[in-house]
């Protein structure tokens, strides 16, 4: 969580930077990240390359925006509450720009699964008291023991990605919500 909210503030640091100036250079998903962030979002290398292909594009289109928005939005800045998967959508206006790090305003869900929970597959449901319904997307586990109705959080990863995890100690499933 804290490495989370630290890589949002250096983005949102780049991001100004990119703001003053003119035609600021690209910095590579593999500079931004650590390296167990980048296992953590589990992308091959051609999939890193394509994403910092698009990325590189989209500031290229974006920086002559951000240059010219720069003294209108450089004032006290409250774009409200984080948005998280299950919140409604907010009624504020985002700053130019702010669209290009998705899932970066989102914040992880903490609810409890309505049915215990002894593995996972794709293709698992996982119901949350909240309402809420997330499938496996990816990774497999066998728990040691059955765990009964536990605690989870559903954790955002870059891109839009998800992550459910049941227990510190176990590697998290990556999940899509389906309701």
């Amino acid at each position: 969580m804290r490495s989370f909210k630290l890589v949002s503030l250096l983005l949102a640091l780049l991001a100004c930077t990119f703001a003053a100036a003119a035609k600021p250079p690209y910095v590579e998903i593999e500079q931004r990240l650590s390296p167990e962030q980048l296992r953590e979002v589990g992308l091959s290398a051609e999939q890193l390359a394509t994403l910092n292909r698009m990325l590189r594009a989209a500031d290229e289109k974006a920086a002559p925006a951000l240059v010219d928005s720069a003294p209108a939005t450089s004032a006290a800045q409250d774009d409200g509450p984080a948005i998280g998967a299950g919140a409604p959508p907010a009624k504020t206006a985002k700053p130019a720009g702010a669209g290009q790090f998705i899932g970066l305003n989102d914040e992880p869900i903490k609810s409890r699964l309505k049915h215990d929970v002894a593995g996972w597959e794709p293709g698992t449901v996982f119901e949350l008291e909240n309402g809420q319904q997330w499938k496996v997307l990816k990774g497999s586990m066998k728990l040691p023991k059955p765990m009964t109705t536990p605690e989870i959080v559903v954790v955002p990863g870059v891109a839009g990605r998800w992550f459910l995890q049941v227990d510190e100690d176990t590697p998290k499933a990556r999940v899509y919500r389906i309701d």
